[in-house]
């Protein structure tokens, strides 16, 4: 991608390009991981978590959303910057530096939690569909038809800029939260303030919050994808605002979800149990134009997220067998990675048009095992990071390695908390 940059050059007769210009376009050449993969951590499990939260804690645990947002800048920044240096990804990297079997069981602890979350993707979908009169059996055959149809029959190239446009539909949710007329005054204090009752349901919910935003997919797959879209170390800080602009943007849209459901349904104590429900209560409160941009934007996001999880377990499942994964590969070229991709997609679709299945049995112990997941995750990067063998002069250095510390402590905590009150 740093391919760009040879523009600067000025050919004899040609009007001369500006530095502004130059690195504008060099910006958009390497754009795409970060934006990417943070939007895709607002998925229908991630507007569900932020829409119970404002319902039923207003503003008061804003400042979760704030720490976890921090959160995932850091450790995208270093996926990122991982995939980049060792052009590896995650797990590939695991079963190298920890061995096989460290491997494997992250392999497929997260090829189970990505199922699930892929069956809440299409939970969304159906959800939404249904907001608007059309019946599950319709909008999921659909939307994974539409998905695998992207994936499977596009170039990277076009594939990104169909990621890009689907992204547009989240100034929904910030259209909805004017709507819906905040207190600002409240809003900033539960950003700035830290404060929350130490309650079973406060814990899960702070737990899935920061597990939902720093969501163990996300970092597997901005890793791979930066490897798949053939960055180089020239291209590492240009990447570092496509990351830092994509992780703003996540904290962003969950914000005014949260603000959303705060100055509606918690000012009028009307609880919810996932996002279609709160679309469905904002209609009397704040207007139809806003229960319908909610609607929305919850389609859009399953769609994105619908097409990223996926290639999240396909680029997993790959590195770990060694076999190619790239997008501009075809199905001859990289079977594996195509084929794992249409697998994910058809069970989880299958899993959503089973009457009777238990939907919300599945995103429960899905979240809980995402929550579980991310911790060794974060150890694991934490380890490479670290490792001058395999980063050289990208190796973390020791205030970072502190911060995070913090934060990997901060996230075991959360779950010794959230599974002491599992099993009490």
């Amino acid at each position: 991608m740093s391919e760009v940059k040879k523009t600067a050059t000025k050919r004899p007769g040609t009007p001369a390009i500006s530095p502004r210009k130059i690195r504008l376009a060099a910006l958009l050449s390497v754009m795409g991981p970060g934006v990417i993969a943070g939007l895709s951590d607002d998925d229908p499990a991630g507007i569900t978590t932020y829409s119970v939260l404002g319902a039923k804690y207003g503003y008061q645990m804003l400042w979760v959303l704030v720490a976890s947002t921090v959160a995932l800048i850091l450790f995208q920044d270093l996926g990122a910057r991982i995939g980049v240096v060792t052009r590896q990804g995650l797990i590939g990297l695991v079963r190298q530096k920890y061995g096989a079997r460290s491997g494997v069981l992250s392999a497929v602890a997260l090829i189970l939690a990505n199922i699930g979350t892929m069956t809440a993707e299409f939970a969304g979908i159906a959800a939404a569909g249904q907001l608007f009169g059309y019946s599950r059996y319709v909008t999921v055959p659909v939307a994974a038809l539409l998905v695998s149809f992207l994936v499977l029959r596009g170039s990277f190239t076009r594939v990104e800029k169909v990621f890009f446009l689907l992204s547009a539909v989240f100034l929904s949710y910030v259209i909805a939260g004017f709507l819906s007329h905040p207190d600002w005054g409240k809003a900033f204090h539960g950003m700035v303030v830290p404060s929350m009752p130490f309650t079973r349901d406060a814990v899960f919910i702070a737990t899935a919050t920061l597990g939902t935003t720093l969501a163990p997919w996300g970092l597997a797959f901005i890793q791979s994808y930066a490897v798949d879209k053939r960055l180089t170390r020239d291209d590492l800080k240009l990447l570092r605002v496509d990351v830092w602009t994509g992780s703003m943007l996540t904290g962003i849209i969950g914000f005014f979800v949260i603000i959303t459901c705060a100055a509606t349904l918690n000012k009028q104590h009307i609880s919810i149990q996932d996002a279609s429900d709160a679309a469905a209560a904002l209609k009397p409160l704040a207007g139809t134009l806003a229960k319908d941009l909610f609607a929305i934007g919850l389609i859009g996001a399953a769609l994105l997220a619908a097409s990223i999880l996926p290639l999240s377990t396909a680029y997993s499942v790959s590195d770990l067998t060694g076999r190619p994964a790239a997008l501009d590969d075809g199905p001859r070229e990289a079977p594996l990675f195509y084929g794992t991709f249409a697998a994910i997609t058809v069970l989880s679709a299958v899993l959503i048009l089973i009457p009777g299945a238990p939907l919300i049995t599945i995103l429960v112990l899905t979240q809980i095992l995402n929550a579980v997941l991310l911790l060794p995750l974060l150890l694991y990067m934490f380890g490479i990071s670290r490792d001058k063998r395999l980063m050289g002069e990208y190796v973390s250095s020791k205030t970072m390695r502190i911060i995070y510390g913090v934060i990997i402590a901060v996230v075991f905590v959360c779950v010794a908390c959230m599974l002491w009150f599992t099993v009490h």
